[in-house]
C-alpha cells in the first residue's frame, strides 16, 4: 500500500507539531514517520555564526527544496531515507542524518511546507493550522528561549524583521491550499477527530 502524506502548514508557533502528534497518536496501529521541513534548511557554514544569525530563514529561499522534494518522494515510494539533521543553536546542520524507514503513514510539517508545488502534489492531506499572531508571538518566545537559548532581544528582533513580514507575505497566502484549516491551534479535539476519521477511512480502503 501507498504510504499516505499528511502535511501540516501554518505559522511559527500556531501548533502544527501538536496537530502533528495527536493526528499520529490517534491512528493507532498503523506506523507513522515524523518529517520536519526545517532539517531541510540550506546549509550555510561557509558562513560564520553571526553571519547565520543574520539570514532570512523564513523565506523560502532558505531552504534545500530538491533535497526536500526527493526526500518525501522516496519515502512516499516506500524507500528509506536519511534525513537532515539541524542545529537551531548554531544554525546549520548537524553532522549526522536520521534513517527513517518506510511507514505507512508520513506526517511533514513546516511553516513553508504549501509554498511549493512538488511538495503540495506530494501531499494527500492538506492541514492549515491556524493561531492568533499574539499566541504565535508568545510560543516561539518561549520555545525560543527554552530550548534555543537565545535571549527576548534577539527573538523580537527576528520576529519583527523577517518572521512576521514573511508570515504575511507568504505562510499565511499559502492557507489556500489546504484541505483542512485547523482554528485555535493544536488544541481543537474536534479538527483532529475530523482528520483522523478522514486519514483511517483512506488506510482502511487502502491509500489515497
Amino acid at each position: 500500500m501507498k504510504p499516505l502524506v499528511i502535511g501540516v502548514a501554518g505559522g511559527t508557533g500556531s501548533g502544527k507539531s501538536t496537530v502533528a502528534r495527536n493526528v499520529a497518536a490517534a491512528l493507532g496501529d498503523a506506523s507513522v514517520a515524523f518529517i520536519d521541513m526545517d532539517a531541510y534548511y540550506l546549509n550555510h557554514t561557509h558562513l560564520s555564526l553571526e553571519e547565520r544569525r543574520k539570514v532570512n530563514w523564513d523565506h523560502p529561499n532558505a531552504f534545500d527544496w530538491e533535497l526536500l522534494v526527493r526526500q518525501l518522494a522516496d519515502l512516499a515510494g516506500g524507500t528509506a531515507i536519511d534525513k537532515p539533521i539541524y542545529d537551531f543553536v548554531t544554525h546549520a546542520r548537524a553532522g549526522e542524518t536520521l534513517r527513517i524507514p518506510p511507514t505507512d503513514v508520513i506526517v511533514i510539517d513546516g511553516i513553508l511546507l504549501f509554498v511549493d508545488q512538488r511538495v503540495r502534489e506530494l501531499c494527500d492531506v492538506k492541514v492549515f493550522v491556524d493561531a492568533d499572531a499574539d499566541v504565535r508571538l508568545i510560543r516561539r518566545i518561549r520555545r525560543d528561549m527554552a530550548k534555543r537559548g537565545r535571549p527576548l532581544a534577539e527573538i523580537i528582533d527576528q520576529y519583527l524583521s523577517t518572521v512576521q513580514p514573511m508570515h504575511l507575505e507568504f505562510v499565511e497566502p499559502s492557507k489556500r491550499y489546504a484541505d483542512v484549516i485547523v482554528p485555535r491551534g493544536g488544541h481543537n479535539p474536534v479538527a483532529i477527530e475530523m482528520i483522523v476519521a478522514k486519514i483511517s477511512r483512506r488506510i482502511e480502503a487502502g491509500g489515497p
